[in-house]
């Protein structure tokens, strides 16, 4: 069973429009965007972090050019579900997000998300062989589309 907290709402519709889901990292961000139905969920792409400033700048231009209505944040709980160091940053960067972006944001239980994106490209890994690096950078792009497809089957969409 998930957790979901509602970080925030502007008064816009947030149940219409596309979600996007962050898997928050200290290096990486794994991003990955719902259709506007919210039936199905792919990932998009993993973006190297750089600085607070640029990130929310390319946040905020993402989230224009998707027409973003809601942002999910995999907030990494414990398997005993406490809150450790990463969650209390995940949920300090959801936080930041909301103020800057004005978007709608919730903080969404990950926990087990990794795990089941690394399953699944070890399902493919034999298919297509690709660097350690580029493993990984799909890692984050998969697990932050394992926790929109959680989302929305939560929420009610299908994916």
């Amino acid at each position: 069973m998930g957790l979901s907290v509602l970080v925030s709402q502007n008064g816009a519709d947030p149940s219409a429009g596309p979600v996007l889901a962050i898997d928050y990292g200290r290096k990486r961000f794994g991003l990955a965007v719902s259709d506007a139905l919210r039936l199905t969920a792919r990932p998009l792409a993993t973006w190297s972090r750089s600085n607070r400033r640029r990130d929310l700048a390319r946040l905020t231009s993402l989230c224009r050019e998707q027409g973003i209505r809601l942002i999910v944040v995999g907030w990494p709980l414990r398997l005993d579900g406490t809150r450790g160091e990463m969650a209390s940053e995940a949920a300090r960067f959801a936080e930041r997000v909301r103020g800057e972006l004005g978007i709608p944001v919730e903080l969404v239980d990950e926990r087990l998300s990794s795990w089941e994106a690394q399953w699944a490209l070890a399902e493919t890994a034999a298919r297509k062989p690709r660097s350690r690096s580029r493993k990984q950078g799909r890692l984050d792009e998969v697990a932050a589309a394992v926790i929109l497809r959680d989302y929305l089957r939560r929420t009610g969409g299908t994916a």
